[in-house]
């Protein structure tokens, strides 16, 4: 019971933090907690700007930083005892995020972002968005792992990602 309530209040003391901080965006996703000025780490704090608009869910994804696991299955990698990590949120009136996700320690890891648009769980090319920390253009080709790497340290790291959507011919690009 006070394991319960523990993390009830620290809940309330996050919720607050977040909402006491002036122009601030609310940080999404069942690790908000770990984003939180103080907050022990380490985890990604990513700002996502681009999204098409509100249909589906967003999915930021954490991979090792292996080209093997790199947009693997996330039971294969499980199973594997290697690390996945995902946060499933709905896409905000304002189309801009902060999504917060835990990670196991400091590193190097890969991160994608998705917006699954048809909620099929599987990837849609003709629909769905991406994108990545290094906000490289995808165009036609398969997603780079150097493009989606990101170090991690002890505490919150903050990246930037931009949502790519099908553009014509050219392949994926950014939307805004």
């Amino acid at each position: 019971m006070a394991i319960y309530r523990r993390s009830l209040t620290l809940a309330a003391v996050a919720g607050a933090a977040l909402a006491a901080t002036p122009g601030a965006a609310q940080v999404l996703g069942q690790d908000a907690a770990a984003c939180v000025p103080g907050a022990p780490g380490p985890a990604i704090l990513a700002s996502v700007t681009g999204i098409k608009d509100r249909k589906g869910t967003l999915k930021l994804e954490l991979y090792p930083a292996t080209e093997e696991d790199f947009l693997a299955g996330d039971k294969k990698l499980l199973a594997a005892g290697k690390t996945f990590r995902r946060i499933d949120v709905a896409p905000p009136a304002s189309l801009t995020a902060e999504i917060c996700i835990r990670v196991p320690r400091p590193g190097r890891y890969a991160l994608f972002l998705g917006h699954d648009r048809d909620g099929k769980r599987k990837f849609n090319f003709w629909s769905d968005g991406a994108g990545f920390p290094s906000n490289h253009k995808i165009g036609r080709a398969k997603p780079k792992l150097v493009d989606s790497l990101i170090d991690v340290g002890p505490g919150v790291t903050r990246a930037t990602i931009r949502l790519q959507y099908l553009r014509g011919l050219g392949g994926f690009g950014f939307a805004d």
